[in-house]
């Protein structure tokens, strides 16, 4: 398969994204509650193992938040006393407090940023006591106060820098209630029209409904006949399109949950934050480093991919001076989703 057919603006199953916005989140007002971003996330984040059949992600857990990823879906197992990730039976070669550390080590380096993380017990027969004390001990010994662990739906301002848990477990209450959520997860998919169908009434749903109700629409999937990346070669360009009939325009799509997402496909939902200015993710990058001046500084643009026709667009625009106090931020906004200052 060549890297054509892995790769494009709704989907990538290379190892590296097109393109990196680390810093999105940091542009935004502290008082906007988290029900009303757009955010994109990862389903099953770290199933990176096991096959077609259960790989549901190619980028690696950095690359994901360093394109702009600020969900992630985390499936653990406890054995011999420590919490270790895994997609059904397949172990993903790494820990929840290893998880946790390099999430934390991202938020150190972007403290604008924020992230939201299911932590769920994976496939308990009966689920077991002993998980839900296991996962509080870890919560408390590594975030050293940057977790978010009360009830209630936070403002970005209160959680930047920190980890957002959403549990999932029957008896203790470690950070947002799962089941309080508005959620579309239909993961066992007989038809993948179907599957589509139900995401995107979801989706429209977040854009029109409450706006102090997080939702979480899943747009992955798995099923007898199918895997999760033929799952996302379908869905994802619909979704693609879908968003992208709303480009432009300031709409809360909710948590776009995905696998194998492409560039182009989380630039769209990061945007919607952010309106006003268009443009695509290159398919594929080219030169590693490129630099330009702005305001006396230099600035090189992300390794992970070129200089996108939105950032060229953004700096025309940004000689309007004329325009209002909104249209600023949000070209503000756009000159820090592919650049990183030197």
């Amino acid at each position: 398969m060549d890297a054509r057919c892995r790769r494009n603006a709704a989907f990538d199953s290379t190892a590296q994204p097109a393109a990196c916005c680390p810093d999105w989140m940091a542009v935004l007002p502290d008082s906007l509650p988290l029900s009303r971003l757009s955010i994109p996330g990862t389903h099953d984040s770290l199933s990176l193992f096991g096959g077609r059949r259960l790989r549901c992600q190619s980028w690696g857990l950095e690359a994901q938040l360093a394109a702009g990823v600020r969900f992630l879906d985390v499936r653990c197992k406890l054995e011999r006393g420590e919490l270790r990730v895994y997609h059904l039976c397949a172990f993903q070669r790494v820990s929840l407090r290893g998880v946790l550390r390099r999430t934390l080590r991202f938020l150190r380096a972007h403290p604008g940023e924020a992230v939201l993380m299911r932590i769920k017990e994976e496939l308990p027969i009966f689920p077991r006591p002993r998980f839900a004390a296991r996962l509080q001990r870890c919560l408390l010994e590594e975030s050293r106060g940057r977790l978010w662990c009360r009830e209630e739906v936070p403002t970005l301002g209160q959680v930047r820098g920190k980890i957002v848990v959403l549990e999932a477990l029957e008896r203790e209450v470690l950070g947002i209630p799962y089941e309080r959520l508005s959620i579309s997860d239909a993961w066992n998919v007989l038809s993948l029209e179907r599957k589509w169908a139900r995401a995107q009434r979801h989706l429209d749903a977040a854009a029109s409904g409450d706006p102090a109700t997080m939702h979480l629409t899943f747009c992955s999937g798995n099923g007898l006949f199918t895997c999760p990346e033929d799952v996302a070669r379908f869905v994802n360009p619909q979704c693609y399109q879908h968003l992208q009939r709303c480009s432009g325009q300031p709409v809360c799509w909710g948590v776009v949950i995905l696998d194998f997402p492409g560039a182009g496909l989380l630039q769209l939902i990061i945007e919607s934050n952010a309106p006003g200015t268009r443009g695509g993710v290159p398919e594929a990058p080219s030169t590693p480093q490129t630099a330009q001046r702005q305001r006396g500084r230099m600035l090189r643009v992300a390794p992970l991919g070129p200089v996108s026709p939105v950032l060229r667009a953004a700096s025309r625009v940004s000689r309007q001076t004329s325009m209002q106090k909104g249209a600023r931020r949000s070209r503000a906004a756009l000159r820090h989703l592919y650049v990183t200052s030197v």
